[in-house]
């Protein structure tokens, strides 16, 4: 996949599955949101969105880290979560990312004493978010970057309050915002967690 300056073992993971061509918003978001940009990227459902997180947190995290989270990726449901579960196994086989997944039909106590043995990735769904979040079951400490998929359809279900409360307890982190269209709240939403965002529309 032609992107500049991509990790090596991250590119020679997509290669091997099949994945030569990164399409027009793939090319033009890469390096924006590797600087470390906040950015809303608005763009038609089955575009590659999930993709392109999934290959911009292993691009930003690269190997083995802290024990605390570094990325924390909000989802619609468990079926996303195992989604993108699935893409980091594949896109992350050539580095040592440790990724877990916590949604609302998960054991709880069992998903806050996995991640306190050390992850890298979270992902998971609002709901489970904010609940183990108000509990202690994850440190926000080391994130560097905080990321929403499908924003549209998780703020149409009124989780505003619920991302607003966790993303203000991140001292410092990149933002990111996957939306198939823009709307009222998407602007609302940005407007509460993003310090001067790039906007990228197709």
């Amino acid at each position: 996949m032609k992107l500049k300056k991509i990790n090596n073992n991250l590119q020679e993971a997509l290669v091997e599955l099949g994945f030569t061509e990164a399409n027009e918003m793939q090319v033009e978001t890469f390096s924006t949101i590797k600087s470390g940009a906040d950015c809303l990227i608005i763009s038609p459902k089955g575009s590659g969105k999930s993709t392109s997180i999934v290959i911009n947190v292993i691009q930003q995290l690269v190997c083995e880290g802290e024990e605390s989270p570094r990325a924390l990726i909000i989802v619609e449901d468990k079926e996303k979560v195992m989604e993108m579960q699935k893409l980091f196994e594949q896109f992350g086989s050539k580095t040592n990312l440790r990724v877990y997944g916590v949604h609302d039909k998960g054991d709880l106590e069992y998903d806050k004493n996995y991640i306190s043995t050390g992850i890298d990735v979270l992902i998971g769904t609002p709901n489970r978010l904010s609940n183990m979040f108000s509990t202690a079951g994850y440190n926000v400490n080391r994130l560097k970057m905080f990321v929403i998929d499908d924003a549209d359809t998780i703020l149409k279900l009124r989780h505003d309050t619920k991302i607003v409360r966790i993303s203000n307890s991140i001292i410092k982190t990149q933002r990111l915002i996957f939306s198939d269209y823009f709307s009222e709240r998407i602007d609302a939403i940005v407007e509460k967690i993003m310090v001067e965002p790039f906007h990228f529309e197709y």
